[in-house]
Protein backbone atom coordinates (compact mmCIF):
# COMPACT_ATOMS: atom_id res chain seq x y z
CA UNK A 1 0.00 0.00 0.00
CA UNK A 2 1.49 3.23 -1.04
CA UNK A 3 1.24 5.53 1.96
CA UNK A 4 4.87 7.54 2.24
CA UNK A 5 5.71 10.43 4.83
CA UNK A 6 5.88 13.72 2.69
CA UNK A 7 7.67 16.75 4.44
CA UNK A 8 6.46 19.79 4.38
CA UNK A 9 8.56 23.03 5.10
CA UNK A 10 7.72 24.81 7.68
CA UNK A 11 8.05 28.85 6.48
CA UNK A 12 6.13 30.38 10.23
CA UNK A 13 4.33 29.34 12.81
CA UNK A 14 0.80 28.57 12.62
CA UNK A 15 -2.25 26.00 13.80
CA UNK A 16 -1.33 23.17 12.49
CA UNK A 17 -4.84 22.66 10.90
CA UNK A 18 -4.33 26.14 9.12
CA UNK A 19 -0.54 25.05 7.93
CA UNK A 20 -2.03 21.52 6.52
CA UNK A 21 -4.24 23.78 4.48
CA UNK A 22 -1.85 26.88 3.35
CA UNK A 23 1.22 24.84 3.02
CA UNK A 24 0.15 21.57 2.47
CA UNK A 25 -2.13 22.57 0.05
CA UNK A 26 -5.30 20.14 1.66
CA UNK A 27 -8.72 20.66 1.95
CA UNK A 28 -10.56 21.64 5.07
CA UNK A 29 -12.33 18.07 5.41
CA UNK A 30 -9.08 16.30 4.18
CA UNK A 31 -7.09 18.03 7.25
CA UNK A 32 -9.45 16.66 9.56
CA UNK A 33 -9.29 13.83 8.31
CA UNK A 34 -5.91 12.82 8.33
CA UNK A 35 -5.31 14.32 11.93
CA UNK A 36 -7.85 12.20 13.17
CA UNK A 37 -6.10 8.84 11.91
CA UNK A 38 -2.58 10.21 13.39
CA UNK A 39 -1.24 10.74 10.18
CA UNK A 40 0.53 13.86 10.87
CA UNK A 41 3.89 14.30 12.69
CA UNK A 42 6.22 17.01 13.39
CA UNK A 43 10.33 16.85 12.36
CA UNK A 44 10.80 14.54 15.44
CA UNK A 45 8.29 11.89 14.95
CA UNK A 46 5.27 13.26 17.29
CA UNK A 47 2.30 13.22 16.82
CA UNK A 48 0.49 16.15 15.58
CA UNK A 49 -3.30 16.78 16.92
CA UNK A 50 -5.49 19.44 16.28
CA UNK A 51 -5.00 22.51 17.52
CA UNK A 52 -0.94 22.29 18.53
CA UNK A 53 1.55 24.55 16.38
CA UNK A 54 3.05 23.76 13.18
CA UNK A 55 6.85 24.48 13.79
CA UNK A 56 10.52 23.05 13.93
CA UNK A 57 11.84 22.38 10.08
CA UNK A 58 9.16 20.41 8.66
CA UNK A 59 5.78 18.78 9.10
CA UNK A 60 5.08 15.04 8.32
CA UNK A 61 2.06 13.53 6.39
CA UNK A 62 1.40 9.86 5.87
CA UNK A 63 -0.12 10.76 2.89
CA UNK A 64 -1.97 7.44 0.39
CA UNK A 65 -1.02 7.98 -3.02
CA UNK A 66 -2.86 5.55 -4.95
CA UNK A 67 -1.22 3.63 -7.44
CA UNK A 68 -2.83 2.03 -10.48
CA UNK A 69 -2.69 -1.12 -12.27
CA UNK A 70 -4.97 -0.17 -15.03
CA UNK A 71 -8.52 -0.87 -13.27
CA UNK A 72 -10.62 2.26 -14.81
CA UNK A 73 -14.33 3.59 -13.27
CA UNK A 74 -17.24 1.56 -15.72
CA UNK A 75 -19.32 4.98 -14.66
CA UNK A 76 -17.92 8.30 -14.11
CA UNK A 77 -20.35 11.22 -12.71
CA UNK A 78 -19.27 14.17 -11.63
CA UNK A 79 -19.93 13.45 -8.02
CA UNK A 80 -19.48 9.75 -7.79
CA UNK A 81 -18.37 6.73 -10.29
CA UNK A 82 -18.42 2.83 -10.25
CA UNK A 83 -15.78 0.29 -10.50
CA UNK A 84 -16.01 -3.25 -11.72
CA UNK A 85 -13.98 -4.92 -9.18
CA UNK A 86 -12.52 -7.87 -10.24
CA UNK A 87 -12.81 -10.81 -7.82
CA UNK A 88 -9.61 -11.48 -5.76
CA UNK A 89 -9.33 -7.51 -4.88
CA UNK A 90 -9.61 -6.43 -1.58
CA UNK A 91 -11.17 -2.66 -1.46
CA UNK A 92 -9.71 -0.98 1.54
CA UNK A 93 -6.20 -2.17 2.64
CA UNK A 94 -5.99 -3.83 6.22
CA UNK A 95 -2.51 -2.23 7.04
CA UNK A 96 0.14 -0.44 6.12
CA UNK A 97 1.35 -3.54 4.16
CA UNK A 98 -1.38 -4.28 1.93
CA UNK A 99 0.33 -3.82 -1.59
CA UNK A 100 -2.75 -2.71 -2.94
CA UNK A 101 -6.44 -2.59 -2.70
CA UNK A 102 -9.31 -0.64 -4.64
CA UNK A 103 -8.68 2.56 -2.57
CA UNK A 104 -5.76 2.65 -5.11
CA UNK A 105 -7.56 3.13 -7.76
CA UNK A 106 -10.25 5.41 -6.60
CA UNK A 107 -7.57 7.92 -4.86
CA UNK A 108 -5.57 7.42 -7.94
CA UNK A 109 -8.18 8.82 -10.41
CA UNK A 110 -10.24 11.06 -8.26
CA UNK A 111 -7.64 12.10 -5.61
CA UNK A 112 -7.62 12.17 -1.57
CA UNK A 113 -11.50 13.04 -0.90
CA UNK A 114 -12.88 10.47 -2.79
CA UNK A 115 -14.05 7.23 -1.06
CA UNK A 116 -15.99 3.96 -1.04
CA UNK A 117 -19.67 4.39 -0.17
CA UNK A 118 -19.62 0.98 0.72
CA UNK A 119 -17.89 -2.75 0.77
CA UNK A 120 -17.65 -5.69 -0.69
CA UNK A 121 -15.80 -9.51 0.08
CA UNK A 122 -12.46 -9.25 -1.56
CA UNK A 123 -13.26 -12.29 -3.55
CA UNK A 124 -17.23 -11.38 -4.38
CA UNK A 125 -16.67 -9.04 -8.02
CA UNK A 126 -18.52 -6.48 -9.15
CA UNK A 127 -20.42 -3.33 -8.98
CA UNK A 128 -18.70 -0.63 -6.39
CA UNK A 129 -19.93 2.68 -5.86
CA UNK A 130 -17.47 5.25 -5.02
CA UNK A 131 -18.23 8.92 -3.97
CA UNK A 132 -15.91 11.65 -4.89
CA UNK A 133 -16.32 14.71 -2.55
CA UNK A 134 -17.47 15.29 1.18
CA UNK A 135 -21.35 15.70 -0.13
CA UNK A 136 -22.04 12.88 -1.99
CA UNK A 137 -20.41 10.77 0.43
CA UNK A 138 -22.57 11.81 3.29
CA UNK A 139 -25.57 11.63 0.70
CA UNK A 140 -24.61 8.06 -1.17
CA UNK A 141 -23.46 6.96 2.46
CA UNK A 142 -27.00 7.76 3.86
CA UNK A 143 -28.43 6.08 0.81
CA UNK A 144 -26.87 2.37 1.94
CA UNK A 145 -27.14 2.85 5.74
CA UNK A 146 -31.00 3.55 5.08
CA UNK A 147 -31.36 0.66 2.05
CA UNK A 148 -32.58 3.35 -0.48
CA UNK A 149 -31.05 1.68 -3.68
CA UNK A 150 -31.79 -2.02 -5.44
CA UNK A 151 -28.95 -4.32 -5.42
CA UNK A 152 -28.65 -7.50 -7.09
CA UNK A 153 -26.06 -9.98 -7.11
CA UNK A 154 -25.67 -13.13 -9.68
CA UNK A 155 -24.58 -16.49 -7.58
CA UNK A 156 -23.81 -20.00 -9.29
CA UNK A 157 -25.02 -22.50 -6.71
CA UNK A 158 -24.88 -25.95 -5.79
CA UNK A 159 -28.29 -28.14 -6.36
CA UNK A 160 -31.28 -27.31 -8.12
CA UNK A 161 -33.37 -24.12 -7.41
CA UNK A 162 -36.67 -24.20 -9.61
CA UNK A 163 -38.70 -21.14 -8.30
CA UNK A 164 -38.32 -17.91 -6.24
CA UNK A 165 -37.04 -18.22 -2.89
CA UNK A 166 -37.14 -15.81 0.22
CA UNK A 167 -34.89 -16.58 3.04
CA UNK A 168 -35.85 -14.61 6.13
CA UNK A 169 -32.92 -15.80 9.06
CA UNK A 170 -31.57 -13.67 11.53
CA UNK A 171 -27.81 -13.69 11.28
CA UNK A 172 -24.94 -13.37 13.90
CA UNK A 173 -21.60 -14.50 14.60
CA UNK A 174 -20.72 -18.34 14.57
CA UNK A 175 -19.84 -19.25 18.38
CA UNK A 176 -18.84 -22.74 17.81
CA UNK A 177 -16.54 -22.00 14.75
CA UNK A 178 -13.18 -22.02 14.82
CA UNK A 179 -13.26 -19.55 12.04
CA UNK A 180 -13.94 -16.43 13.62
CA UNK A 181 -15.28 -14.46 10.25
CA UNK A 182 -18.17 -17.17 10.38
CA UNK A 183 -21.74 -16.03 10.39
CA UNK A 184 -24.62 -18.21 11.11
CA UNK A 185 -28.70 -18.24 10.78
CA UNK A 186 -30.14 -17.85 13.89
CA UNK A 187 -33.45 -17.05 16.00
CA UNK A 188 -31.56 -14.14 17.51
CA UNK A 189 -29.46 -13.28 15.29
CA UNK A 190 -29.97 -9.75 13.52
CA UNK A 191 -32.90 -9.98 10.86
CA UNK A 192 -31.96 -10.57 7.46
CA UNK A 193 -34.17 -11.23 4.28
CA UNK A 194 -32.55 -11.96 0.76
CA UNK A 195 -34.53 -13.14 -2.33
CA UNK A 196 -33.74 -15.87 -4.77
CA UNK A 197 -34.62 -16.23 -8.58
CA UNK A 198 -33.40 -18.82 -10.70
CA UNK A 199 -31.63 -17.89 -14.02
CA UNK A 200 -30.95 -21.14 -15.32
CA UNK A 201 -29.46 -24.73 -14.88
CA UNK A 202 -27.05 -26.80 -15.31
CA UNK A 203 -27.59 -30.44 -15.61
CA UNK A 204 -24.43 -31.58 -15.83
CA UNK A 205 -22.84 -29.90 -12.96
CA UNK A 206 -26.14 -29.85 -11.23
CA UNK A 207 -25.47 -26.22 -10.41
CA UNK A 208 -27.93 -23.25 -10.43
CA UNK A 209 -27.16 -19.44 -11.82
CA UNK A 210 -29.43 -17.33 -9.82
CA UNK A 211 -30.05 -13.81 -8.87
CA UNK A 212 -29.81 -12.94 -5.29
CA UNK A 213 -31.86 -9.47 -3.86
CA UNK A 214 -30.26 -8.88 -0.08
CA UNK A 215 -33.14 -6.55 1.34
CA UNK A 216 -30.80 -6.26 4.23
CA UNK A 217 -26.85 -5.74 4.50
CA UNK A 218 -25.46 -8.41 7.14
CA UNK A 219 -22.01 -9.52 7.04
CA UNK A 220 -21.72 -12.91 4.27
CA UNK A 221 -25.60 -12.45 4.44
CA UNK A 222 -25.97 -14.13 0.86
CA UNK A 223 -23.58 -16.80 1.16
CA UNK A 224 -24.97 -17.72 4.74
CA UNK A 225 -28.58 -17.66 3.52
CA UNK A 226 -28.24 -19.87 0.50
CA UNK A 227 -25.79 -22.51 2.88
CA UNK A 228 -28.48 -22.65 4.97
CA UNK A 229 -30.88 -23.85 2.69
CA UNK A 230 -28.56 -25.90 1.24
CA UNK A 231 -27.29 -24.39 -1.85
CA UNK A 232 -24.21 -23.07 -0.91
CA UNK A 233 -22.35 -21.14 -3.61
CA UNK A 234 -19.74 -22.74 -5.63
CA UNK A 235 -16.40 -21.57 -4.55
CA UNK A 236 -16.96 -20.71 -1.37
CA UNK A 237 -13.79 -21.18 0.96
CA UNK A 238 -15.54 -20.25 4.27
CA UNK A 239 -19.59 -22.05 4.07
CA UNK A 240 -20.15 -25.62 3.79
CA UNK A 241 -16.49 -26.60 3.73
CA UNK A 242 -14.35 -27.97 5.80
CA UNK A 243 -13.46 -25.50 8.61
CA UNK A 244 -9.49 -27.03 8.21
CA UNK A 245 -9.80 -26.21 4.19
CA UNK A 246 -11.64 -22.65 5.70
CA UNK A 247 -8.54 -21.81 8.18
CA UNK A 248 -5.65 -22.68 5.35
CA UNK A 249 -7.42 -20.47 2.55
CA UNK A 250 -7.48 -17.42 5.76
CA UNK A 251 -3.99 -18.04 6.60
CA UNK A 252 -3.66 -17.70 2.42
CA UNK A 253 -1.84 -21.41 2.43
CA UNK A 254 -4.61 -23.44 0.60
CA UNK A 255 -3.05 -24.23 -2.70
CA UNK A 256 -5.56 -23.58 -5.65
CA UNK A 257 -5.87 -27.08 -6.93
CA UNK A 258 -6.64 -28.16 -3.37
CA UNK A 259 -9.10 -25.48 -2.98
CA UNK A 260 -11.25 -26.37 -6.25
CA UNK A 261 -11.09 -29.69 -5.24
CA UNK A 262 -12.53 -28.75 -1.73
CA UNK A 263 -14.88 -26.10 -3.41
CA UNK A 264 -15.57 -26.42 -6.13
CA UNK A 265 -14.05 -23.42 -8.18
CA UNK A 266 -11.33 -21.14 -8.21
CA UNK A 267 -13.10 -18.75 -6.63
CA UNK A 268 -16.44 -17.58 -4.87
CA UNK A 269 -18.77 -17.88 -7.42
CA UNK A 270 -20.86 -14.37 -6.13
CA UNK A 271 -21.19 -10.95 -8.14
CA UNK A 272 -22.62 -7.69 -7.22
CA UNK A 273 -24.43 -7.38 -11.05
CA UNK A 274 -26.91 -4.60 -10.64
CA UNK A 275 -27.28 -1.51 -8.79
CA UNK A 276 -30.11 0.95 -9.11
CA UNK A 277 -30.39 4.34 -7.17
CA UNK A 278 -31.57 7.71 -7.06
CA UNK A 279 -29.10 10.82 -6.51
CA UNK A 280 -30.13 14.67 -7.21
CA UNK A 281 -33.52 13.48 -8.69
CA UNK A 282 -31.50 11.33 -11.46
CA UNK A 283 -32.45 7.92 -11.51
CA UNK A 284 -29.59 5.76 -12.01
CA UNK A 285 -29.47 1.81 -13.24
CA UNK A 286 -26.09 0.06 -13.92
CA UNK A 287 -24.76 -3.49 -14.86
CA UNK A 288 -21.67 -4.93 -14.22
CA UNK A 289 -19.56 -5.85 -17.37
CA UNK A 290 -18.04 -8.79 -16.33
CA UNK A 291 -18.28 -12.06 -17.65
CA UNK A 292 -19.47 -14.42 -15.00
CA UNK A 293 -19.32 -18.02 -15.74
CA UNK A 294 -17.55 -20.56 -14.15
CA UNK A 295 -15.54 -21.86 -17.17
CA UNK A 296 -14.23 -18.26 -17.69
CA UNK A 297 -12.44 -17.62 -13.86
Amino acid sequence: MPFILKKIPVTQSKKIQQFLIDDAGLSLSVSQRILAKARVFDDKGNRMQNGQIAKGEFIQIAVFEGQSRGLKPIFNAKDFALFDKPTGVIVHPTSRNTEYSLLDEIRYHFGEEANLAHRIDQETSGLVLVTKNKYSDMVLKDMFENKLYDKRYLAVVEGKISKNISIEGGIKKDPDSIIGVKMKVSDDGKASLTHISPISYDVINDQTLVEASPVTGRQHQIRVHLEHIGHRIVGDPIYGTDEKYADMYLLKKLPRELRVEATGAKRLMLQANYLNFTYEKQEYKIYSKLKFNIDNI
